[in-house]
């Protein structure tokens, strides 16, 4: 009893001998690399972005300088890929026509960080396979796509909300696309003023703009046919611009964001709605709770051990150090 009274009593005279123990052992635990389970939310995802005409309309400023739809949102989901957790997967989609078509299932963000930038950086509107904007088909055709996804992962579908030819809401199609089967997300984009929309030829040389009688003006399935007396017309000459489809016959050929209309959309499958004015908004959406999913990840513990060795090794000078720096600042 004498002895270990006798160590006990050094120990206690000298405490860095114990500071030193303490910082070898956590030293010699990292080569046991350990980790720690901890549940994490992460993300599974897949963006599909509208690469139609209207997406060319330069009503974005960067830095002063116009920029058009299409730049903008890829400039902001180059900056929101950097801010998904390590774990989370990302996909990119494109929307033309009336169908979703995959460019990339989803991956794994940290590990082919490289590869998702360099093929969001070739996407462009010459990429499209035809003119048309069927907005309402291309998400559900994104919705199903997701369903034969394996984890069927959330849908981002971004679009300036324009349906072209324009769509009557008698003729507005309805899908069984049940709220809470896919998480998603629409994202709009453009401003609601409504501008003129660049026009190109395949190759990607400046034509002008499109005109009025370039684009049809009405939806062509509500038009009706000619009666048999004067000016008579049949049944089903509804109005087109109803209940939030935002059409404007006559402007077609002009485009602003369908925020309403968007809306609309989202409602239907239980979506969340963002209108995107600057990068940060979007960077934060996909991270939003709706859309993540609770994984548990491995936490790396060595980092942990080293610190609780430095903080072991440093603490028997800690009175010393405070006093120096004590010193130092009554001086001046």
């Amino acid at each position: 009893m004498k002895r270990w009274a006798s160590r006990v009593e050094r120990w206690r005279a000298d405490p860095a001998r114990g500071s030193l123990v303490v910082a070898a052992l956590a030293l010699a635990a990292t080569f046991l690399n350990p980790g720690i389970a901890l549940d994490r939310p992460r993300y599974d995802e897949v963006v599909v972005i509208d690469i139609t005409q209207s997406m060319n309309v330069p009503d974005y400023s960067v830095d002063g300088r116009a920029v058009t739809r299409l730049e903008f949102v890829k400039s902001a989901l180059r900056a929101a890929l950097d801010d998904l957790p390590c774990g989370s997967k990302l996909g990119w989609g494109l929307f033309t026509e009336a169908r979703t078509y995959l460019l990339y299932t989803p991956v794994e963000v940290c590990a082919n960080r490289a590869e998702l930038r360099a093929t969001l950086a070739g996407i462009g509107s010459r990429m499209a396979w035809a003119g048309n904007s069927e907005i309402a088909k291309g998400l559900h055709s994104g919705w199903l796509a997701m369903q034969q996804l394996p984890d069927h992962p959330a849908l981002v579908f971004v679009t300036d909300g324009q349906e072209s030819p324009p769509l009557a809401n008698a003729n507005r199609p309805h899908y069984d696309d049940k709220p809470g089967e896919i998480g998603g997300l629409i994202v709009g984009v453009g401003d609601p003023k409504p501008s003129p929309i660049p026009k190109t030829d395949p190759a990607g040389h400046d034509l002008g703009f499109w005109g009025p009688r370039d684009v049809a003006q009405t939806d062509p399935r509500n038009q009706g046919r000619g009666g048999s007396v004067g000016a008579e017309a049949m049944a089903g000459n509804t109005a087109i611009n109803d209940n939030g489809i935002g059409a404007t016959p006559g402007s077609e050929h002009l485009s602003g964001l369908r925020e309403p209309y968007l809306r609309l959309l989202a409602a239907d499958r239980g979506f969340a709605f963002l209108r995107l004015r600057a990068p940060a908004e979007l960077s934060a959406a996909l991270r939003a709770p709706a859309l993540a999913r609770a994984m548990t990840v491995r936490t790396d513990a060595r980092v942990w051990l080293g610190l609780l060795a430095l903080a072991a090794l440093l603490a028997p000078y800690a009175g010393r150090i405070s006093a120096r720096i004590n010193a130092r600042i009554n001086a001046r």
